[in-house]
Protein backbone atom coordinates (compact mmCIF):
# COMPACT_ATOMS: atom_id res chain seq x y z
CA UNK A 1 0.00 0.00 0.00
CA UNK A 2 1.33 3.30 -1.03
CA UNK A 3 1.05 6.46 1.08
CA UNK A 4 1.49 9.69 -0.39
CA UNK A 5 1.90 12.78 1.92
CA UNK A 6 0.17 15.84 1.62
CA UNK A 7 1.69 19.51 1.29
CA UNK A 8 1.45 21.65 4.27
CA UNK A 9 2.37 25.39 2.90
CA UNK A 10 2.04 27.23 6.04
CA UNK A 11 4.35 25.09 7.89
CA UNK A 12 7.30 25.15 5.14
CA UNK A 13 6.64 29.21 4.71
CA UNK A 14 7.30 29.66 8.37
CA UNK A 15 10.90 27.40 8.30
CA UNK A 16 11.20 29.50 5.31
CA UNK A 17 10.75 33.13 6.92
CA UNK A 18 13.05 31.80 10.03
CA UNK A 19 15.51 30.65 7.93
CA UNK A 20 15.82 33.91 5.77
CA UNK A 21 15.55 36.44 9.71
CA UNK A 22 18.35 34.28 11.11
CA UNK A 23 20.73 34.66 8.37
CA UNK A 24 19.90 38.09 8.24
CA UNK A 25 21.03 38.45 11.96
CA UNK A 26 23.93 36.68 11.67
CA UNK A 27 25.24 38.96 9.10
CA UNK A 28 24.12 41.72 10.63
CA UNK A 29 26.40 40.35 13.53
CA UNK A 30 28.51 39.59 11.57
CA UNK A 31 28.87 43.10 9.87
CA UNK A 32 28.73 44.77 13.77
CA UNK A 33 31.13 42.55 15.29
CA UNK A 34 33.33 43.56 12.11
CA UNK A 35 32.46 47.21 12.41
CA UNK A 36 33.62 47.23 16.22
CA UNK A 37 36.77 44.74 15.34
CA UNK A 38 37.97 47.92 12.14
CA UNK A 39 38.02 50.63 15.07
CA UNK A 40 41.85 50.84 16.50
CA UNK A 41 43.01 52.81 19.02
CA UNK A 42 46.07 55.18 18.43
CA UNK A 43 47.99 57.45 20.45
CA UNK A 44 50.51 59.98 20.15
CA UNK A 45 54.22 59.80 22.02
CA UNK A 46 54.33 61.06 25.76
CA UNK A 47 57.48 63.89 25.45
CA UNK A 48 58.69 64.49 28.75
CA UNK A 49 62.28 64.85 31.23
CA UNK A 50 61.94 61.86 33.21
CA UNK A 51 64.67 59.91 35.60
CA UNK A 52 65.34 56.33 35.08
CA UNK A 53 66.96 53.74 37.14
CA UNK A 54 69.78 51.71 35.81
CA UNK A 55 70.01 48.05 37.36
CA UNK A 56 73.28 46.47 38.53
CA UNK A 57 74.04 43.49 40.71
CA UNK A 58 76.28 44.22 43.79
CA UNK A 59 78.44 42.89 46.73
CA UNK A 60 77.91 44.59 50.08
CA UNK A 61 81.27 44.90 52.35
CA UNK A 62 81.96 46.80 55.16
CA UNK A 63 84.62 49.69 55.46
CA UNK A 64 86.32 47.36 57.65
CA UNK A 65 86.54 44.11 57.95
CA UNK A 66 89.50 41.76 59.13
CA UNK A 67 90.61 38.52 60.73
CA UNK A 68 91.43 38.04 64.16
CA UNK A 69 94.31 35.37 64.43
CA UNK A 70 96.42 34.60 67.46
CA UNK A 71 99.72 36.54 67.85
CA UNK A 72 101.47 33.40 70.14
CA UNK A 73 100.64 30.08 70.85
CA UNK A 74 99.08 28.37 73.62
CA UNK A 75 95.60 27.15 74.88
CA UNK A 76 92.76 29.60 74.86
CA UNK A 77 91.58 29.83 78.52
CA UNK A 78 89.02 32.25 78.06
CA UNK A 79 86.32 33.39 75.44
CA UNK A 80 84.67 36.89 76.47
CA UNK A 81 82.08 37.47 73.19
CA UNK A 82 79.97 35.63 71.41
CA UNK A 83 79.57 35.24 67.63
CA UNK A 84 77.49 38.32 66.24
CA UNK A 85 78.00 40.65 68.73
CA UNK A 86 79.10 44.37 69.14
CA UNK A 87 82.33 45.24 70.59
CA UNK A 88 84.03 48.54 71.66
CA UNK A 89 87.53 49.23 70.59
CA UNK A 90 90.35 47.67 73.18
CA UNK A 91 87.33 45.49 74.46
CA UNK A 92 89.06 41.56 75.68
CA UNK A 93 87.68 39.01 73.22
CA UNK A 94 90.17 36.02 73.76
CA UNK A 95 92.74 35.50 76.42
CA UNK A 96 95.54 32.69 75.87
CA UNK A 97 97.13 30.98 78.98
CA UNK A 98 99.57 33.72 79.83
CA UNK A 99 101.68 31.65 82.58
CA UNK A 100 104.39 31.00 80.58
CA UNK A 101 105.03 34.93 79.15
CA UNK A 102 104.57 36.64 82.71
CA UNK A 103 107.44 34.03 83.86
CA UNK A 104 109.33 35.31 81.01
CA UNK A 105 108.24 38.80 81.33
CA UNK A 106 109.40 38.19 84.79
CA UNK A 107 112.71 36.86 84.21
CA UNK A 108 113.44 39.98 81.83
CA UNK A 109 112.57 42.36 84.35
CA UNK A 110 114.72 40.84 87.15
CA UNK A 111 117.48 41.04 84.07
CA UNK A 112 116.92 44.41 83.45
CA UNK A 113 117.01 44.91 87.31
CA UNK A 114 120.62 43.53 87.27
CA UNK A 115 121.91 45.13 84.19
CA UNK A 116 120.72 48.44 85.85
CA UNK A 117 122.56 47.77 88.93
CA UNK A 118 125.63 46.75 87.33
CA UNK A 119 125.68 49.99 84.54
CA UNK A 120 125.37 52.06 88.10
CA UNK A 121 128.39 50.69 90.02
CA UNK A 122 130.97 50.55 86.28
CA UNK A 123 129.97 54.51 85.75
CA UNK A 124 130.61 55.08 89.08
CA UNK A 125 133.88 53.10 89.02
CA UNK A 126 134.48 54.91 85.13
CA UNK A 127 134.02 58.31 87.00
CA UNK A 128 136.99 57.83 89.49
CA UNK A 129 138.73 56.34 86.91
CA UNK A 130 138.92 53.14 87.78
CA UNK A 131 137.76 51.78 84.93
CA UNK A 132 138.04 52.57 81.68
CA UNK A 133 135.65 53.97 79.25
CA UNK A 134 135.05 50.94 77.53
CA UNK A 135 134.09 48.92 80.24
CA UNK A 136 131.52 51.60 80.69
CA UNK A 137 130.18 51.18 77.06
CA UNK A 138 130.11 47.65 77.83
CA UNK A 139 127.77 47.93 80.91
CA UNK A 140 125.71 50.94 78.88
CA UNK A 141 125.51 47.73 76.36
CA UNK A 142 124.12 45.11 78.69
CA UNK A 143 121.44 47.53 80.04
CA UNK A 144 120.00 48.53 76.81
CA UNK A 145 119.66 44.97 75.63
CA UNK A 146 118.07 44.02 78.70
CA UNK A 147 115.55 46.71 78.22
CA UNK A 148 115.63 45.44 74.83
CA UNK A 149 114.37 41.97 76.35
CA UNK A 150 112.26 43.21 78.66
CA UNK A 151 110.04 45.10 76.20
CA UNK A 152 109.67 42.08 74.43
CA UNK A 153 108.83 39.91 76.93
CA UNK A 154 105.90 42.19 78.06
CA UNK A 155 105.22 42.55 73.78
CA UNK A 156 104.40 38.51 73.95
CA UNK A 157 102.52 38.67 77.64
CA UNK A 158 100.48 41.30 75.52
CA UNK A 159 99.97 39.38 72.93
CA UNK A 160 97.71 36.58 74.78
CA UNK A 161 95.01 39.06 74.76
CA UNK A 162 93.14 39.26 72.16
CA UNK A 163 91.16 42.99 71.88
CA UNK A 164 89.13 44.45 68.87
CA UNK A 165 91.34 47.12 67.16
CA UNK A 166 88.14 49.32 66.52
CA UNK A 167 84.51 48.98 66.98
CA UNK A 168 82.51 46.41 65.20
CA UNK A 169 81.05 43.09 65.15
CA UNK A 170 82.36 39.83 65.72
CA UNK A 171 82.21 36.66 63.10
CA UNK A 172 81.21 33.18 63.38
CA UNK A 173 84.38 31.31 65.56
CA UNK A 174 87.19 29.47 63.97
CA UNK A 175 86.42 26.08 65.12
CA UNK A 176 88.13 27.29 68.68
CA UNK A 177 87.02 26.97 71.99
CA UNK A 178 87.92 27.19 75.70
CA UNK A 179 91.13 25.11 76.09
CA UNK A 180 92.24 24.60 72.41
CA UNK A 181 95.81 24.32 71.66
CA UNK A 182 96.43 27.00 68.97
CA UNK A 183 99.49 28.20 67.15
CA UNK A 184 100.61 30.96 66.01
CA UNK A 185 98.82 33.05 63.79
CA UNK A 186 95.54 30.29 63.96
CA UNK A 187 92.40 32.14 62.72
CA UNK A 188 89.89 32.69 65.85
CA UNK A 189 87.16 34.95 64.05
CA UNK A 190 86.38 37.88 61.80
CA UNK A 191 85.86 41.27 63.07
CA UNK A 192 83.40 44.14 60.76
CA UNK A 193 83.07 47.46 60.86
CA UNK A 194 79.40 47.70 59.75
CA UNK A 195 78.68 51.52 60.61
CA UNK A 196 79.07 52.19 56.66
CA UNK A 197 79.30 49.80 54.51
CA UNK A 198 80.68 49.97 50.70
CA UNK A 199 79.05 48.75 47.99
CA UNK A 200 80.56 47.08 44.51
CA UNK A 201 79.04 47.41 41.24
CA UNK A 202 79.61 47.11 37.78
CA UNK A 203 78.99 49.51 35.35
CA UNK A 204 79.54 48.98 31.40
CA UNK A 205 81.33 51.49 29.01
CA UNK A 206 78.60 53.37 27.80
CA UNK A 207 76.89 53.71 31.01
CA UNK A 208 79.88 55.00 32.83
CA UNK A 209 80.23 57.67 29.83
CA UNK A 210 76.40 59.27 30.63
CA UNK A 211 77.43 59.41 34.23
CA UNK A 212 80.38 61.16 33.92
CA UNK A 213 78.38 63.49 31.71
CA UNK A 214 76.04 63.78 34.06
CA UNK A 215 77.41 64.14 37.43
CA UNK A 216 77.79 67.21 39.16
CA UNK A 217 80.80 67.71 41.51
CA UNK A 218 78.95 70.16 43.71
CA UNK A 219 76.49 67.77 44.54
CA UNK A 220 76.32 63.94 45.65
CA UNK A 221 75.39 61.60 42.91
CA UNK A 222 72.73 59.67 45.03
CA UNK A 223 71.96 55.78 44.30
CA UNK A 224 69.29 52.70 45.78
CA UNK A 225 69.92 49.97 47.32
CA UNK A 226 67.82 46.77 46.76
CA UNK A 227 68.11 44.09 49.07
CA UNK A 228 67.72 40.13 48.21
CA UNK A 229 63.74 40.29 49.84
CA UNK A 230 62.88 42.71 47.05
CA UNK A 231 62.78 45.18 49.72
CA UNK A 232 64.56 48.67 49.05
CA UNK A 233 67.14 50.16 51.76
CA UNK A 234 65.67 52.76 53.93
CA UNK A 235 68.86 55.15 53.34
CA UNK A 236 70.09 55.82 49.91
CA UNK A 237 73.77 55.76 49.09
CA UNK A 238 76.52 57.95 47.37
CA UNK A 239 78.79 57.05 44.86
CA UNK A 240 82.35 58.20 46.06
CA UNK A 241 84.79 56.52 43.81
CA UNK A 242 85.48 55.04 40.51
CA UNK A 243 87.93 52.01 39.97
CA UNK A 244 90.80 53.35 38.09
CA UNK A 245 91.15 50.88 35.10
CA UNK A 246 87.76 49.37 32.91
CA UNK A 247 88.10 44.92 33.15
CA UNK A 248 89.15 44.38 29.97
CA UNK A 249 86.94 40.73 29.33
CA UNK A 250 83.97 42.07 30.71
CA UNK A 251 84.03 45.80 29.74
CA UNK A 252 83.04 47.28 33.02
CA UNK A 253 83.96 49.18 35.31
CA UNK A 254 83.65 49.11 39.41
CA UNK A 255 82.07 52.19 40.71
CA UNK A 256 81.59 52.28 44.82
CA UNK A 257 79.38 54.01 46.87
CA UNK A 258 78.68 54.05 50.52
CA UNK A 259 75.87 53.66 52.76
CA UNK A 260 75.08 54.61 56.23
CA UNK A 261 74.34 51.48 58.43
CA UNK A 262 72.74 52.31 61.97
CA UNK A 263 70.59 49.95 62.61
CA UNK A 264 73.24 47.29 61.30
CA UNK A 265 70.94 46.01 58.75
CA UNK A 266 73.16 45.60 55.90
CA UNK A 267 76.10 42.96 57.00
CA UNK A 268 79.59 41.92 55.43
CA UNK A 269 78.91 39.66 52.12
CA UNK A 270 75.26 40.17 51.40
CA UNK A 271 74.20 40.90 47.46
CA UNK A 272 71.80 43.29 46.43
CA UNK A 273 70.74 45.49 43.36
CA UNK A 274 71.99 48.93 42.57
CA UNK A 275 69.67 51.36 41.11
CA UNK A 276 71.50 54.03 39.42
CA UNK A 277 69.20 57.11 38.08
CA UNK A 278 70.08 58.58 35.08
CA UNK A 279 68.02 62.05 33.41
CA UNK A 280 66.65 62.03 30.53
CA UNK A 281 65.84 65.94 29.03
CA UNK A 282 62.58 65.56 26.36
CA UNK A 283 62.77 61.68 26.53
CA UNK A 284 59.75 60.15 24.20
CA UNK A 285 57.81 57.28 25.91
CA UNK A 286 55.67 55.32 23.99
CA UNK A 287 53.99 52.24 25.65
CA UNK A 288 55.60 49.01 25.14
CA UNK A 289 52.45 47.29 23.65
CA UNK A 290 52.66 49.18 20.67
CA UNK A 291 55.73 47.46 19.17
CA UNK A 292 56.40 44.25 17.87
CA UNK A 293 59.92 42.63 16.87
CA UNK A 294 61.19 41.16 13.23
CA UNK A 295 64.75 39.20 13.69
CA UNK A 296 65.57 41.22 16.77
CA UNK A 297 64.35 44.70 15.20
CA UNK A 298 61.61 46.97 16.55
CA UNK A 299 58.83 47.97 14.97
CA UNK A 300 55.81 50.10 14.97
CA UNK A 301 52.98 51.15 13.22
CA UNK A 302 52.23 54.93 12.38
CA UNK A 303 49.15 56.12 10.73
CA UNK A 304 49.56 59.09 8.17
CA UNK A 305 47.04 61.36 7.36
CA UNK A 306 45.33 58.85 4.99
CA UNK A 307 44.87 57.00 7.73
CA UNK A 308 46.95 54.43 6.59
CA UNK A 309 49.47 52.33 8.85
CA UNK A 310 52.83 52.67 7.90
CA UNK A 311 55.47 50.04 9.64
CA UNK A 312 58.07 52.24 11.19
CA UNK A 313 61.40 50.44 13.19
CA UNK A 314 62.09 52.43 15.82
CA UNK A 315 65.86 52.39 18.15
CA UNK A 316 64.75 52.08 21.88
CA UNK A 317 67.04 53.88 24.88
CA UNK A 318 65.56 52.41 27.44
CA UNK A 319 62.60 51.33 29.15
CA UNK A 320 60.59 51.59 32.08
CA UNK A 321 57.43 48.99 33.45
CA UNK A 322 54.82 48.97 29.95
CA UNK A 323 57.02 52.17 28.39
CA UNK A 324 59.92 51.92 26.20
CA UNK A 325 62.43 55.49 25.79
CA UNK A 326 62.48 56.23 21.85
CA UNK A 327 66.17 57.50 20.58
CA UNK A 328 64.96 57.29 16.65
CA UNK A 329 62.25 56.63 13.77
CA UNK A 330 59.55 58.40 15.74
CA UNK A 331 58.25 62.12 15.70
CA UNK A 332 56.64 63.47 18.92
CA UNK A 333 52.99 64.66 16.62
CA UNK A 334 53.02 61.45 15.12
CA UNK A 335 50.16 58.51 15.65
CA UNK A 336 50.89 55.28 16.74
CA UNK A 337 48.76 52.35 16.48
CA UNK A 338 48.13 50.84 20.00
CA UNK A 339 46.05 47.71 19.54
CA UNK A 340 45.19 45.33 16.97
CA UNK A 341 48.63 45.60 15.32
CA UNK A 342 48.33 41.67 14.70
CA UNK A 343 45.10 42.56 12.87
CA UNK A 344 46.59 45.07 10.25
CA UNK A 345 49.40 44.76 7.34
CA UNK A 346 51.60 47.85 6.23
CA UNK A 347 49.30 50.32 3.81
CA UNK A 348 46.05 49.27 5.14
CA UNK A 349 43.71 52.02 5.95
CA UNK A 350 41.85 52.07 9.37
CA UNK A 351 39.34 53.64 11.41
CA UNK A 352 40.50 55.12 14.97
CA UNK A 353 39.37 56.11 18.13
CA UNK A 354 42.44 58.18 20.28
CA UNK A 355 43.20 57.66 23.45
CA UNK A 356 45.92 59.62 25.89
CA UNK A 357 49.56 58.21 26.57
CA UNK A 358 48.46 58.36 30.30
CA UNK A 359 45.27 56.51 30.16
CA UNK A 360 46.80 53.41 28.22
CA UNK A 361 49.47 53.27 31.05
CA UNK A 362 47.02 53.57 33.56
CA UNK A 363 45.31 50.71 32.27
CA UNK A 364 48.03 48.64 32.29
CA UNK A 365 49.17 48.87 35.20
CA UNK A 366 45.55 48.40 36.74
CA UNK A 367 45.51 45.16 34.81
CA UNK A 368 48.66 44.53 36.67
CA UNK A 369 47.40 44.99 39.50
CA UNK A 370 44.68 42.75 39.17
Amino acid sequence: MNYRLKPQPMKSAVLIIFSVLFVFSACKSRNHQNHDESVFVVSTPYVTDTTLYHEYVCQIRSIQHIELRALEKGYLQNIYVDEGKLVKKGQLLFQILPVVYQAEAQKAQAELNFAEIEYQNTKALADSHVVSKNELALAKAKLEKAKADYELAKAHLGFTEIRAPFDGMVGRFNDVRVGSLLDEGELLTTLSDNSKMWVYFNVPEAEYLNYVKERKTDHPFKVKLQMANNEFYNEEGIIETIEADFNNETGNIAFRATFSNPDRILRHGETGNIFMPSLHKNAMLIPQKATFEVLDRKFLYVVNDKNEVEAREIEVQDELPHIYVISSGLKKNEKILIEGIRKVKNGDKIQYQEKSFQTIIQELQSLKSE
